[in-house]
């Protein structure tokens, strides 16, 4: 029996411990996923800015290359007017040779100075031709970068917006879960209302209802049969509990510090406060149509006291049971597991 009630009140513990990580792992990455959002968001307008200056200087690259193609066209023109004077001072130099030394040299000279303004004018039009390339792979490079930071600014948006949605989602899971418990704690303690002068107290705390019921209201001294008036209680918060059906249900027995000294049926207050979390969990299914899967039975012996002080009232406080009602977190675990 000892092995027994160890090997639950372990598979109890799990299932518990499992419950409070899911939960806090959810508010935990509820929490990362906002502190992402803020630096996507701050990244994102880092982007929106660069964007915008390259869209300036892509604009100033547009200008700067339509003037450098009209200035080669008009470099074009006059070369090709210098190549007409050119060829009319040859014309003429043929008409004049049989001239006056006087204008042939005249000539020659005019010929050279046209000679080399055309090299000249050549000169300038390969500097303005590799200018006008150069310019036009900068726009090239210049759009390239510009898809680039409109891909990358499309990405962060889109990624921004499923973080939200998975906030969003976590954040209603959580706020669903907070409303039915503080729905289901009001039911408890209404149902209960007239015990709560006779040691048992109703709280909500890390998003679960815990029932608390002193041992007067349940038990006699190193007994675990439920008396008269524990068992009206329990089966009123049974009726309650059996139209919850997505919630777990653990019952913690707790004793004192003092060794057991009843009979040879318990070893010690281990035994002891697994019969009583055994004989609660027994009474609620008898008395009620809870599912048994949502039921569990812990012993937790002295060893969670709520007053640690070594007096008699400190020790009447530790002897309890407490009835720790968790709703099922299925829907967190789906968004967790599934991102």
């Amino acid at each position: 029996m000892l092995a027994a009630v160890l090997l639950t009140s372990c598979v109890a513990e799990r299932r518990f411990q499992d419950e409070v990580q899911a939960r806090s792992k959810a508010e935990e990455e509820s929490s990362r996923l906002k502190s992402e959002n803020i630096n996507l968001n701050a990244r994102l307008a880092d982007l929106i800015t660069d964007l915008q200056d390259a869209e300036r200087q892509l604009k100033a690259l547009r200008n700067d290359t339509a003037m450098m193609s009209k200035t080669l066209a008009r470099m074009n023109d006059s070369h090709d007017k210098l190549n007409d004077t050119y060829e009319m001072v040859l014309e003429q130099l043929g008409q004049l040779r049989e001239g006056n030394a006087a204008d042939t040299k005249r000539l020659m000279r005019e010929l050279q100075q046209a000679r080399e303004d055309i090299q000249k004018r050549e000169d300038e039009l390969r500097q303005l031709e590799l200018a006008l390339a150069k310019k036009e792979g900068n726009l090239d490079s210049m759009n390239a970068e510009l898809e680039k930071s409109k891909k990358e600014l499309e990405d962060k948006r889109l990624q921004l917006m499923a973080r939200g949605q998975r906030i969003s989602d976590l954040e209603g899971v959580l706020a669903r879960k907070d409303s039915a418990v503080v729905a289901l704690k009001n039911n408890i303690a209404n149902a209960l209302l007239g015990f709560e002068d006779q040691g048992l107290t109703v709280e909500q705390k890390n998003g679960k209802v815990y029932v608390s019921l002193e041992e007067q209201l349940l038990f006699k001294s190193g007994s675990w049969v439920v008396d008269a008036k524990g068992k009206e209680a329990l089966i009123k918060l049974g009726k309650v509990l059996q139209t919850q059906p997505e919630v777990g249900i653990l019952v913690e027995g707790h004793t004192d510090n003092v060794p057991y000294g009843g009979n040879g049926n318990v070893a010690d207050n281990w035994d002891l406060s697994a019969k009583r979390a055994t004989s609660i969990v027994k009474l609620l299914m008898e008395n009620s149509t809870i599912n048994p899967t949502q039921l569990t039975a812990a012993g937790r012996s002295e060893y969670l006291p709520l007053d640690p002080a070594d007096t008699k009232e400190a020790r009447a406080k530790n002897r309890r049971t407490e009835i720790i009602i968790t709703p099922k977190l299925n829907e967190l675990f789906k968004i967790l597991e599934g991102n």
